[in-house]
Formats: structure tokens, C-alpha cells, sequence
């Protein structure tokens, strides 16, 4: 009690956002708001809606502000932008082309930003929740359209643990790389530059190889490895936004490539059935 103001009460400082608004009524604290997340919004989209409030109050509103702006920005690119020069549907149709056609079943997503860090897990829900299904919405199954597996970490641990595989593996995995052109830290540009050109170096070096009579047939590298290279000026939520709604379009254009719902998700719901069902076996 000695960290609250005087007249505050332990329930001034608890709010409450939950898809089960009845548990939310059942529950001993006492919440000073509660907010519903409603049904048709899916848990891979909820940071833009009642969840999100987790991420204002870590950013503050006038960064959440921004974010919520960047995205919107991205809304409107989508909506509005030629064909040829919108990014949702350039990425989608390159990542259709790669997992659809080219047999390339994988995609590492590659950010050169440790603030970046946990990006790809968020694109892996995005994509495999959204599209991670075998059955078009006619009922038709998909033969060999399919949606790749999604993975990936920050490029500075990568290229030293992964990366050996993307140039010289079995199986051809495409790659987006993501980076800024100026630093968001308070460390030297040059230290931002560093992690410039290592970015740029991968994709070139993955596109080109290294073939040369003189070495030995093992210390080739084929090259011709597909990957593309996002850069926005800065990792400021403005752009962070930004990017996440790119993703969440990308992910919409290859779902409708596929013919298939992207915002159903009833695998999911059969696991939670049967914990439903586990529990009523435990009484």
C-alpha cells in the first residue's frame, strides 16, 4: 500500500481484456476496466484491437499512436497502390511463386535488428495459422499449391548458426531479410553499418555463390538462392506498424492465391476441444 497515493485502491490499478468476458465477471480481483476481445477477431491480428492495450501501456500512447499509424499507412498502400507497385501483393505473389511453383517449401525470415528478435515468431502464427491448410474453400484439396513453413532469427546469430544450410543444404530456402538504413540504438552509425552490409552481403553472396575450378568440389557454392530484402528507414513504431500490416496482406494476397479462408483456424479450435474434454475426465 506505501507505493499507492493515499486515496487510490488496489483495484484502481487492474484492468481486464479477455475473449471470456463470463470468466472475467467470475474472477476475485476487481478490475477498474474491462475490455472484450471479441470472437471474429483472431489471436494473430488482436494486437490492433482490446490486447493491443498490453502494448500501449509498454509504449506509451503516443508510440502505440504511431504504430497504429504506420499500419494504417500500409492499409492504405494496400487498398490504393497499383499492382505492380504494391508491396503486399508483390511479396505475396513472389511467395506464392517460391512455395507454389518452385517447390520451395520454407521461409526464413531474417531481421538485422535485435530489436527484431521474436519478428519471426510472429510471422510464423501469421503465416501457419492463417494459411496452414490443405483444403480450398470449395473443398477441393490444394494438390500442390501449399503455404511454406515459416522460421527465422536475427541475422547476427544466424550467419552462425542456420546460414551454412541456406548456402549449401539439401532443400533451397528463400529468405527475407529486414533492415533499417539508419540506427534506432544509441550506438555509432558505424556500428549500424556493420550490420548493413552483412545484411547485403547475404543476399548477394546467396545469389551469387562461389564456383571455381581450382577448389574442390565441396567448397563450391551453386549460388542462384532466392531471398528478398526489405528496407525502411528506421525501426520506429511508425515503421514497425508498418511492417507488421505488410505481413498481415502479404499473408491475405497468398491466401487467396490458394483459394483457401485465411481466418478460419479449426485445427486450433479441435486441440482446445479436447483439453475441454481432458478436464471434464479430471473431475
Amino acid at each position: 500500500k506505501r507505493y499507492l497515493p493515499a486515496k487510490s485502491k488496489p483495484e484502481d490499478h487492474f484492468i481486464a481484456v479477455s475473449s471470456e468476458y463470463n470468466n472475467v465477471e467470475k474472477c476475485s480481483i476487481i478490475f477498474r476496466e474491462k475490455f472484450k476481445i471479441h470472437k471474429f477477431v483472431g489471436g494473430r491480428y488482436s494486437l490492433w484491437g482490446p490486447a493491443g492495450i498490453s502494448i500501449m501501456l509498454a509504449l506509451g500512447i503516443q508510440n502505440f499512436q504511431k504504430f497504429l499509424e504506420g499500419a494504417s499507412s500500409m492499409d492504405s498502400h494496400f487498398q490504393n497502390a497499383e499492382l505492380n507497385k504494391n508491396l503486399p501483393v508483390v511479396l505475396g505473389l513472389i511467395g506464392f511463386w517460391h512455395s507454389s511453383f518452385c517447390n520451395f517449401h520454407s521461409l526464413a525470415i531474417i531481421p538485422y535488428e535485435k530489436r527484431l528478435e521474436v519478428f519471426p515468431k510472429y510471422i510464423q502464427q501469421l503465416q501457419m495459422e492463417s494459411n496452414g491448410k490443405s483444403i480450398q474453400k470449395d473443398g477441393k484439396y490444394l494438390s500442390n499449391l501449399i503455404s511454406p513453413v515459416v522460421w527465422g532469427d536475427v541475422g547476427t546469430n544466424s550467419q552462425h548458426s542456420f546460414f551454412q544450410y541456406l548456402y549449401q543444404g539439401m532443400l533451397v530456402v528463400p529468405c527475407e531479410f529486414l533492415i533499417g538504413k539508419e540506427s534506432c540504438t544509441n550506438l555509432s552509425e558505424t556500428h549500424h553499418d556493420l550490420l548493413k552490409l552483412n545484411c547485403l552481403a547475404q543476399s548477394e553472396a546467396l545469389m551469387l555463390g562461389n564456383i571455381n575450378e581450382k577448389q574442390l568440389a565441396h567448397e563450391n557454392i551453386q549460388g542462384n538462392r532466392p531471398s528478398v530484402t526489405l528496407i525502411y528507414n528506421k525501426l520506429c513504431p511508425f515503421n514497425l506498424g508498418a511492417l507488421c500490416a505488410l505481413y498481415e496482406h502479404k499473408v491475405f494476397v497468398e491466401g487467396v492465391l490458394l483459394e483457401i479462408n485465411s481466418f478460419d483456424q479449426f485445427g486450433v479450435q479441435l486441440g482446445k476441444k479436447f483439453v475441454e474434454k481432458y478436464k471434464m475426465e479430471l473431475k
